[in-house]
């Protein structure tokens, strides 16, 4: 005999609580305790709850809660009601928690006791247990009302609270606006059911209209105190078939700003406990209402207000592809000064001419997206000018700066700011970079901060603010981009062929901090089917990263990407970081404050050549030998499908040596241009390194304890083929790196 059939000859029935999906299964005696059809059933808990006592049910729910934070067996007595309010008979509970991470199953028994209690009415008299119940479901109410942000989810939490011992079937929320009752939400009515009741003055014959200008609660226990007391608007209430109702003030900081309705199918007494019950849950609603108001006017504020300041797109740009995101993820009023902006510029030959911008001005508030705003127009005019890109940069970094002179005056002091610099910029990298790999990184402690910010206030209050940006002047013709830096995190672009690069550029002082600073311009060029990716660090660094790990993960999405549609780029990028599975992949720096983030992707449309060359190309200063270690770090990437480990490190191995001889050996600036290029049957590497000096490098040979002049040596025993070629001003020596053909013969 099966172990179910045995259960169910002593009255036992079994079931199972699925916690994750809130799915009750039933086996047939369990369901036939239940007042149901004696057959294996599943039913949502709402179902399943609705055929317990109310009091009942809310102290099986604090047992189940101690038997899963303790291990044990949750054991319970609890009364069965039929749909009329009848107590059918009582059961006992008896189920183990199992645990599965942070959900559990809960499977039980349920045998029905000898003491039944047919014809019970649910609404009994107030005892002690019930108060204790009420205690605790006002506890749980007010936990509830306080989480809800918004004011739908006020009204659905309204909706599913299960009052000891008298639960309403039908609520409704009522508001004003002007002279007028206005049905703000309602639950238990249908569609358009609430249409009689949003065109009543205050001044008419309805409860909720006389609560509202009154400020006093309303309470009719029969249908009959209804029909005698509002005549006139008994017949729109009569068809809804209920028998009590509770018209209770929704009051706060002593202004009245609204009505609650609790109606009932069942005949109420309204005890003084159960209005007691009734006042204070409406207090607690009146409170979340007020609450969600102010955030949903929040809300919109920010919306509207970022709507204004950021850049509509407009219609496609012939030759290129643009996509753009911005995502407020900072506190407060979810504005910030993250801007992007897309500008025809004038003049130029043949497509025409754009400028990409992208910045962040420092700051989480109202003011950052001001000065985000006025810095924006200020760029655009500059580059409407035709302005090169380190002019438009220099033009308004004195435009900002003129700006933090009249807040210093106004503002002065010292304190902590938490914009885009992180850190004094006194500890920059000499041009304004952010150190370390491939010119990002680097948080320094400066003068007047913390560690944190910068001098005078930054952040709080309306000291100064500054701004990092990125400025591109793209070419739509030949694909040339020239791009000036302030302080901001570098471009990234996506070959056709997958290979994603961080292009590191030179850089100055993030805008309005020195009047004077200098922006030195960057070449590079897009191959049609090339994606340039700019950003701000919100997008790297959300969800605890720091710029370098931020980074792979950027990566990682980048080289994922087929390099079809870029608005589902774009949306991939910010879902990532920003998404509910974002939680994932969080970094080391998990308790940092999230960033906004902005994000601009252009792709040059064409056709795509597969095989077209990898290239890439940075200059070196004398002022920045830690830029040395971009350069190999780009080889590196460059590199990153190379089949043989062994030649990616003698590349790097090589331009580490080339780059280093010019620093060292001649007064000029290093640049370094590698390209992958493929062959009939495999790839090439070439690399050169050009500076402006004739003297031409020769072969030493140093002795066993020296600690240098082996590069020439390194090369010849590294390379398949080195040179130097001397040019017109300067010269450039060269490596050629062959990589093995693959089993198939072809190259990809």
């Amino acid at each position: 005999m099966r172990t179910e059939d045995v259960l169910a000859a002593i009255a036992t029935g079994l079931w199972r609580w699925d916690n994750a999906s809130g799915i009750v299964t039933l086996d047939a005696e369990a369901a036939r305790l239940l007042g149901l059809p004696a057959e294996p059933v599943q039913l949502s808990e709402a179902a399943v709850r609705s055929r317990f006592h109310p009091v009942d049910w809310n102290e099986i729910d604090g047992v189940v809660n101690l038997a899963v934070a303790e291990g044990t067996l949750a054991e319970a007595r609890l009364r069965i009601m039929d749909g009329q309010g009848r107590v059918l008979r009582t059961v006992r509970s008896r189920s183990k928690p199992l645990i599965e991470g942070n959900d559990y199953q809960l499977v039980g028994t349920l045998q029905e006791v000898a003491e039944p209690q047919p014809g019970t009415a649910a609404r009994t008299p107030v005892t002690g247990d019930w108060r204790r119940s009420r205690e605790a479901f006002l506890l749980d109410a007010g936990r509830a009302l306080a989480e809800a942000r918004s004011t739908a989810e006020v009204l659905r939490v309204a909706a599913s609270l299960s009052m000891p011992g008298f639960s309403p079937d039908g609520l409704a929320v009522f508001g004003m606006s002007g002279e007028r009752l206005t049905v703000i939400g309602h639950h238990g009515h249908g569609d358009g059911e609430e249409g009689p009741f949003t065109s009543m003055t205050l001044d008419t014959d309805y409860p909720a209209a006389e609560v509202v200008r009154t400020g006093r609660a309303i309470y009719l226990p029969t249908p009959e105190e209804y029909g005698r007391r509002y005549p006139m608007t008994w017949p729109l209430a009569q068809r809804f078939g209920r028998r009590s109702w509770a018209f209770v003030p929704l009051v706060v900081a002593g202004r009245t700003m609204g009505a609650w309705m609790a109606a009932f199918k069942h005949p109420v007494a309204f005890t003084p406990d159960e209005r007691s019950v009734l006042t204070t849950v409406a207090r607690m609603l009146a409170q979340a209402l007020a609450r969600a108001g102010v955030a949903e006017s929040e809300r919109e504020l920010s919306l509207g207000l970022q709507r204004t300041m950021m850049p509509v797109l407009g219609p496609g740009i012939p030759g290129i592809q643009v996509a753009a995101r911005y995502v407020p993820t900072g506190g407060g009023l979810q504005v910030g000064g993250d801007w992007y902006d897309v500008i025809r510029l004038p003049g130029g030959a043949g497509a025409g001419r754009i400028a990409l911008v992208i910045g962040d001005v420092q700051g989480h508030d109202v003011r950052a997206a001001g000065l985000m705003g006025q810095l924006r127009i200020a760029l655009r005019a500059y580059a409407s000018e035709g302005h090169r890109p380190d002019a438009v940069l220099s033009r308004a970094s004195r435009f900002l700066y003129g700006i933090n002179d009249g807040a210093e005056d106004a503002y002065g002091g010292d304190g902590d700011g938490d914009g885009p610099l992180r850190g004094s910029v006194l500890m920059a990298d000499g041009n304004g970079g952010r150190g370390g790999h491939g010119g990002r990184g680097g948080r320094g402690q400066g003068a007047g901060g913390d560690g944190n910010g910068s001098r005078s206030r930054n952040g709080i209050d309306g000291g100064p603010r500054f701004a990092t940006c990125l400025y591109l002047e793209v070419d739509l013709e030949s694909g040339t981009v020239d791009i000036a830096r302030a302080g901001h995190p570098d471009p990234a672009v996506r070959m056709t062929d997958g290979t994603v690069l961080l292009r590191p550029t030179a850089g100055g002082l993030p805008l309005g901090i020195d009047p004077d600073t200098d922006y030195p311009t960057t070449r590079l060029t897009l191959e049609p089917g090339d994606t340039l990716m700019i950003c701000t660090d919100g997008l790297l660094e959300t969800g605890g990263h720091d710029l370098d790990s931020g980074w792979e993960r950027v990566r990682a999405l980048l080289e994922a990407d087929d390099g079809g549609d870029l608005e589902a780029l774009a949306d991939r990028l910010v879902e990532a970081v920003h998404g509910p599975g974002s939680h994932h992949t969080t970094g080391p720096l998990a308790d940092r404050r999230e960033d906004d983030i902005a994000v601009l992707l252009l792709s040059r449309q064409g056709t795509a050549v597969r095989e077209a060359p990898r290239r890439t190309m940075m200059t070196v200063a004398q002022a920045e030998p830690e830029r040395i270690a971009a350069a190999r770090e780009q080889v590196r990437q460059l590199l990153h499908d190379w089949k043989d480990e062994d030649q990616v490190d003698s590349a790097v191995l090589m331009v580490s040596e080339m780059v280093t001889n010019v620093l060292v050996h001649t007064d000029g600036d290093a640049l370094l241009v590698a390209e992958v290029m493929c062959l009939e049957n495999a790839r090439r590497l070439r690399v050169e390194v050009a500076d402006a000096s004739d003297e031409l490098p020769h072969k030493r040979h140093p002795g066993e304890m020296a600690s240098s002049g082996r590069g020439l040596l390194l090369m010849e025993m590294l390379a398949h083929a080195w040179g130097v070629d001397p040019r017109g001003e300067g010269k450039a020596i060269w490596f050629e790196l062959h990589e093995s053909p693959p089993a198939g013969g072809t190259c990809s």
